[in-house]
This record gives structure tokens, C-alpha cells and sequence, in this order.
């Protein structure tokens, strides 16, 4: 039976795209009947997953804004307390691989995309909930490393670094808001079944991890059942570790 978050509020950012993990995992929370603020930089795509979910009877609203920046974050954020009164759980799903190719051939200006979209996102996100969550007298950050920090691939340095620093933050985090029983975890997704990833890699024998798994790895660190796990990096990578 999944976590029931019945009387919770949700930030989900990253969910732009239709099958994608953000909008996987926005679904699932809606599903389980928290309350939705959901971002992304992609405007028009989050304006139509916001109809989405209000036609299957979600409470949601949408925040655009380039995450990368701190103000865009921070209105996110703020959407929370102005629509839903708080908020309780933060999920960062936005960010991504960007280049693929030898850590010789990445430019300065590729390699600061790369850490923009991932860690740059998850921490002016995380920083500006952080006084939220303790009005709340607590709450969850469930922040997306990689499999690749665990078990690192050529060719994907930059996105490696950007994930590492990724799953830094999610200790440091949950040692610095312990005080506060704001826990801070991350999943490390192995190669998820997604509609990007199924046209980019058809002919490619992977061990492919459905989108319902991670939600709910996702759902469980966010919920009550996790209440004495902080600071962990979850692999979800079907047995690929």
C-alpha cells in the first residue's frame, strides 16, 4: 500500500515533459493525495501538466522559473505558502545529463551547464524550503544522484561531478537540518525506462528500471515509514549495482 500524504504539500520540480521522472513522480504524490507545487523552467509543458493533473482532481499549482537561478526558487517555494499554507516535502527531480563525450572535449561553458541544471537547481530549491519545512516542525528532501556516481561510465564526467556534488549536498544537508527532523535523502536511478531514453537507446541491451519503481522508492523517502533514514543514497537500478 503506498504512503498516504492526505493533508501534505509537495514541491516536484523538473515536470515539464510528459514521461518523463518529474511528471512520474508528480503523478504519484498526486495520487496519493498530497497537495502539488509543481516547477519547471519549461513554462507552456508545466501549464499543461497542471491541466493534467487538475482534470484527474489534484490540488496543484504550477511555479516557471529557471531553477538554476535563486529568485525563480524561491517563488517556487513561496507559491507553497501562498496557495497550501506550508509545505512538507521537496522532491528535486530537475536536471539531466547535457554531454556525452570525453572530459578532454568538454567546454568550460558545457561543464557549467551541466552543474547549473543539476546541483545548482537542488540547492537554491533545498535552501530556500528549508524555513518552511521547520515551520512545519519537519519534512523530507528527496534530491535524484545517479547510478553513475556509484558506478561511474566513460564519457560523462561533467554530469558525474554534477551528480556527486549532488549526493555531497544530501549529507550535508541531512547532518546540518537533523536538528530540525528535516530529513534529506537522494535515489540514484540506474537507466530509467523513459520515452527520451527508449528513442535514444532502442537498440541498446540496457536493464531498463520502470518509472513506478523509483516513484516509489521516491514516495517511501518522503513518507513517515522513512522517518529514522537521513542522509542515504538509495540505488534504484533493478539489481544493477
Amino acid at each position: 500500500m503506498p504512503p498516504d500524504f492526505r493533508g501534505k504539500v509537495a514541491l516536484v520540480t523538473g515536470v515539464g515533459r510528459v514521461g518523463q521522472i518529474g511528471h512520474a513522480v508528480a503523478v504519484g504524490f498526486g495520487r496519493a493525495g498530497a497537495q502539488l507545487v509543481i516547477a519547471d523552467v519549461n513554462a507552456a509543458g508545466l501549464a499543461g501538466r497542471a491541466q493534467e493533473f487538475a482534470a484527474q482532481g489534484f490540488a496543484v499549482q504550477a511555479a516557471a522559473g529557471d531553477l538554476t537561478t535563486p529568485e525563480p526558487a524561491r517563488r517556487a517555494v513561496a507559491t507553497a505558502r501562498e496557495r497550501f499554507g506550508g509545505l512538507d516535502v521537496v522532491v528535486n527531480v530537475a536536471g539531466g545529463l547535457l554531454n556525452y563525450g570525453p572530459a578532454l572535449d568538454l567546454a568550460p561553458e558545457q561543464l557549467e551547464r551541466e552543474l547549473a541544471v543539476n546541483i545548482k537547481t537542488t540547492f537554491f530549491v533545498s535552501q530556500a524550503a528549508i524555513p518552511l519545512l521547520r515551520e512545519r516542525g519537519g519534512g523530507a528532501i528527496v534530491n535524484f544522484a545517479s547510478m553513475a556516481v556509484l558506478k561511474p561510465q566513460t564519457q560523462m564526467a561533467g554530469y558525474i561531478a554534477a551528480k556527486a556534488a549532488v549526493a555531497g549536498l544530501t549529507r550535508a544537508l541531512a547532518r546540518e537540518l537533523s536538528g530540525d527532523r528535516i530529513r534529506v535523502n537522494a535515489v540514484a536511478p540506474g537507466t530509467m525506462r523513459t520515452a527520451d531514453n527508449l528513442a535514444e537507446m532502442k537498440d541498446a541491451k540496457v536493464r531498463w528500471v520502470e518509472l513506478d519503481d523509483l516513484v516509489a522508492a521516491v514516495l517511501y523517502l518522503a513518507s513517515d515509514e522513512a522517518r529514522a533514514v537521513s542522509g542515504e543514497i538509495l540505488p534504484v537500478a533493478g539489481g544493477d549495482v
